[in-house]
């Protein structure tokens, strides 16, 4: 049975297994094979891979000794690692805590289970969690060269956005002024930092500032990043036409946050505006609030378009970036 997995030339192996090992995406229960000069290196979710590697169904053999949760359980269950934790969303507590067991059983290198107890709720993005193995919500992630901490129960985190972020990484140049407007713990400003970016992040929940602070000095970029903790509406005005780069990732109501964003932007200045849209119109909402909101003072061009991931049945995680230029 085939497996998603990277296939790269031998020669660009060493390379790409510890991008993709920065990126959590390995799958350790199969064995990375090598096959007529062609590398093939499983991975758990291919949406964490990084766009520029190519990703196809292989047969990959099963780590030879190594226990699976499917070992016990009969069925393969879904999970996502992040660091040492793994994270399962089951309304069954009885089915919930026969795969934690099952997932602790097996040989994956874990530290405690997590199930989603609630939707993500209020104005700091936090959930409910149910521990069902080990004894906390915090964790260590590592991301591209970039370790996070961060305490599920506290601060807002998906790990599922890691190709997306360092997608907007890469367009970085050193020396630019790069505004989070909701940051969180870092995941964005921290790599930008390490590009030579001086960036500044806001966020509403005091609880991801001090670890967005936290972060900013374990990556060795402590002096490039200001962290600021408050409604960004209210914290803007010591930053008008600042930023070069704006990153607008509150999807429900990005919207109602475009005014303060016109008002960060520069004179030539890039925004990623993520969205949330039913799939029968990803993008015309998101563009036509952007143009609304900084048109005629600025020249707007939509520079991409693009689905991140499904976010329900019908409805679609977006991303525009959009150019401003005055």
């Amino acid at each position: 049975m085939g497996v998603p997995c990277v296939r790269v030339p031998v020669t660009e192996g060493e390379a790409t297994r510890q991008r993709l090992a920065e990126a959590d995406a390995i799958d350790d229960g199969y064995d990375i094979t090598v096959e007529d000069g062609v590398l093939y290196v499983p991975v758990t979710d291919p949406s964490v891979v990084p766009d520029c590697f190519d990703v196809v169904e292989f047969d990959a053999p099963v780590r030879e000794g190594q226990t699976m949760p499917a070992d016990e359980l009969g069925f393969a269950p879904s999970y996502e690692r992040l660091g040492d934790l793994v994270i399962i969303d089951e309304d069954d507590h009885e089915r919930a805590q026969r795969i934690a067991d099952a997932i602790v059983a097996s040989d994956l290198p874990v530290e405690g289970v997590l199930n989603r107890a609630s939707k993500i709720k209020g104005t700091e993005r936090v959930r409910d969690w149910e521990i069902l193995a080990g004894e906390t919500t915090e964790v260590v992630h590592r991301e591209y060269g970039c370790a996070f901490e961060l305490d599920l129960a506290e601060v807002y985190f998906s790990p599922r956005l890691a190709t997306e972020r360092h997608r907007v990484v890469e367009q970085v140049r050193e020396g630019e002024h790069a505004f989070d407007m909701f940051a969180g713990v870092g995941p964005f400003v921290v790599p930008f930092a390490k590009r030579g970016a001086t960036c500044v992040g806001t966020d509403i929940n005091e609880q991801a500032i001090e670890y967005l602070r936290h972060n900013a000095a374990r990556n060795g970029v402590i002096d490039q990043i200001t962290a600021l903790c408050g409604d960004v509406r209210e914290l803007a005005a010591d930053y008008e036409g600042w930023a070069d780069r704006l990153v607008m990732n509150l999807p429900h109501s990005a919207d109602e946050f475009l005014a303060t964003a016109v008002e960060l932007a520069g004179d030539d200045c890039t925004i990623h505006y993520y969205d949330i849209q039913p799939d029968t119109e990803p993008f015309g909402p998101g563009e036509r609030a952007i143009r609304a909101a900084a048109e005629p003072a600025y020249e707007v061009s939509i520079e991409t378009r693009r689905t991140v991931r499904s976010y329900a049945p019908g409805e679609h995680n977006v991303v525009i970036d959009a150019r401003l230029r005055r």
